[in-house]
This record gives structure tokens, sequence and C-alpha cells, in this order.
């Protein structure tokens, strides 16, 4: 029974801290994007829109295999089955919960007079009257800063 508690404490310990994952900022770059030169436009936020940038498969995948091996340690006989099945399946959910991450969409009135433009930000909450940075490469937004 003790295994159990131990068990059920690390899986409850993993959604909640899986879940705070999401709201803190740490921006970061590709491989790739290191070794290149990229441009950048600052302007001021005139709309904010929460979206949910949807997982990649990587949370679920790896909720998944936590779930089923947390699940194995557990039980005996047709049990265990049941149980790292059972812990496979809640952990693919809560991987592709805590993968799936909130996100921003931000309307930006650029300091240049080019107009406005759209992006997608994630890892941290902008508000309207905020000033951002825009990073790109090519047309592709790279990071979102505040300024």
């Amino acid at each position: 029974m003790k295994k159990e508690f131990i068990v059920a404490m690390m899986m409850g310990a993993s959604l909640i801290l899986g879940g705070c994952a999401n709201t803190m900022y740490a921006p970061s770059v590709s491989q790739s994007d290191a070794q290149r030169v990229m441009s950048y436009e600052t302007g001021t936020v005139t709309s904010v829109r929460g979206v949910v940038v949807k997982d990649n498969g990587t949370g679920s995948l790896l909720g998944a295999v936590t779930g089923a091996v947390l699940g194995h340690m557990v039980g005996g006989g047709h049990g265990k089955d049941l149980a790292t099945l059972g812990g496979g399946l809640l952990g693919a959910y809560a991987g592709s919960q805590a993968g799936a991450a909130n996100a921003q969409e931000l309307t930006v009135r650029l300091d240049n007079g080019k107009g406005n433009v759209v992006v997608v930000a994630k890892g941290i909450r902008f508000n309207v009257g905020s000033r951002v940075r825009i990073v790109s490469d090519h047309g592709k937004v790279v990071n979102v800063d505040p300024i």
C-alpha cells in the first residue's frame, strides 16, 4: 500500500509541476538559429487574444511512457496490466495537456510605420500597450520579447 501511495504522490506532483512549466519565461532558439543573422522590429501591442498552441506529440509520448512505467509498479497479475494501461492512458492525457502551451495572439503596431502585424507569443504574458521586440528570420517569428 505504501508503494501505491508514493506512486500516486509522484503522479500528482508531476501534474502540478507540469502545469507550472508553461508560466515561466525563458527565451529559447533552435540550434540552427544560433548561427544566423536575424532581424527585429519593435512596436506596441494593440490587442491581445488567448490561444492554445497544440502539443506536437512529445508531451503525450513522454506522459504515456511515464504513466505506464509508474502504473506497472502497482499491483500484480491482471491488476498490474490494467494499472499499466491506465497509467499510460492517464499519462498520455496529462502529457498532452502539459505539452499544449497557452499563448497569446498579439496585434502589434510597428514603430517603423509599416502598419500592424499579428504574432503568436508563448511563455510570457503581454498586455495592450506593452512594448515588444519581434525577432524574425525571413518572415518566421523566432521570438517575441518585452522591451
